[in-house]
């Protein structure tokens, strides 16, 4: 199975950009600011400094990572990097959610950021095939001044490859309806709505982001299983679920992944989509998720293509676009066949 899965065209649609930095990258990154940073610069360090004791935790060492991107070539390296290990994995496709601000506040130029993501975007499609998108989010835990920020950067420079606009961070102490301004506006720009909700947070974290933001994806939303009228909402309006297991796993979301409410929400009808989210910090990858999604809904081969034009469906990719992926989906028969 895990065969099949190596060679299965995929979509990723949760995948952070600095999250996603491989251990080699952040520790030449952490090389190069020697002295000025508590990420340790030895590969075989990281794993252990990648132990996360809560949610709050994680985000804590998160930013230290970020700190490591202090100049346009760190971007485009980072960026470029992460699309090569999704395209390893068989990845045609994937929006990645950028968090501009946090580049910004450090002190690099919005234009100078965007451009470096576009250039590796442009150089990843033509040299490894890969199709990346970017959804601009709003690191919560910054505020109101940050949701300024971001929708400013993805206004005013709208890169190429933006299609949607998000919200992310810590959930507790980080209410959804005072970003409806913020939300509001990028929708009317036409960008879409993907906010982060109901990972460590109950049922009304999700209908607000519904409600408030007019979220037509949202990040986990794991938490709506306690809510059957919520569940019958998503099936019924088909508003996706980007859902990540080991992640919700290593971030305290859910006790053991066995514990996971993937069954529950597949059941309940509703559109899921598997992704990574993190993946270096939380040991994993795309594939291993596909891997854990396949023992939790007990899929075959079948199942496996079914999860994966999921991911395709709940994507921003034009009608156009998805076709010729579901269809590869479709026509994959295994390793050989890919």
């Amino acid at each position: 199975m895990r065969d099949f899965i190596a060679g299965l065209p995929k979509a990723e649609l949760h995948v952070h950009h600095v999250g996603s930095a491989s251990p080699r990258i952040v520790a030449e990154l952490a090389a190069r600011h020697e002295g000025k940073t508590p990420v340790p610069a030895d590969p075989a360090l990281l794993a252990k400094y990648f132990e996360f004791r809560d949610f709050a935790h994680f985000v804590e060492i998160y930013l230290s990572v970020v700190d490591l991107i202090r100049e346009p070539e760190d971007v485009r390296i980072l960026t470029y990097e992460v699309a090569r290990e999704l395209a390893r994995q068989q990845v045609r496709y994937a929006e990645l959610t950028v968090t501009p601000y946090s580049h910004v506040k450090r002190g690099m130029p919005a234009p100078v950021f965007c451009e470096a993501i576009e250039d590796a975007r442009v150089r990843a499609e033509s040299e490894l095939g890969i199709v990346l998108r970017w959804c601009f989010d709003i690191p919560g835990e910054a505020g109101l001044p940050a949701a300024e920020e971001t929708l400013r950067i993805a206004l005013d420079e709208r890169p190429d490859g933006l299609v949607s606009f998000g919200l992310g961070g810590p959930e507790i102490g980080v209410p959804r309806p005072q970003f409806k301004p913020y939300f509001d506006k990028a929708r009317a720009a036409g960008l879409r709505s993907v906010p982060h909700a109901g990972e460590t947070t109950g049922p009304e974290t999700i209908w607000d982001a519904i409600r408030e933001l007019g979220a037509e994806r949202i990040g986990h939303g794991v938490s709506a299983v306690r809510d059957e009228s919520l569940l019958a909402y998503l099936a019924e309006h088909r508003i996706p679920l980007e859902v990540c297991p080991t992640s919700n796993v290593r971030t305290r979301a859910v006790p053991v992944i066995s514990e996971h409410p993937l069954r529950t929400l597949v059941d309940a009808g509703v559109l899921v989509s598997i992704n990574s989210d993190d993946p270096p910090m939380f040991g994993t990858t795309l594939n291993d998720e596909y891997a854990v999604a396949a023992e939790l809904l007990d899929l075959d081969e079948g199942g496996l293509r079914s999860l994966a034009k999921a991911a395709v469906e709940a994507s921003f990719l034009p009608l156009e676009r998805k076709r010729p992926l579901l269809a590869e989906i479709d026509a994959y028969g295994g390793v050989t066949g890919a």
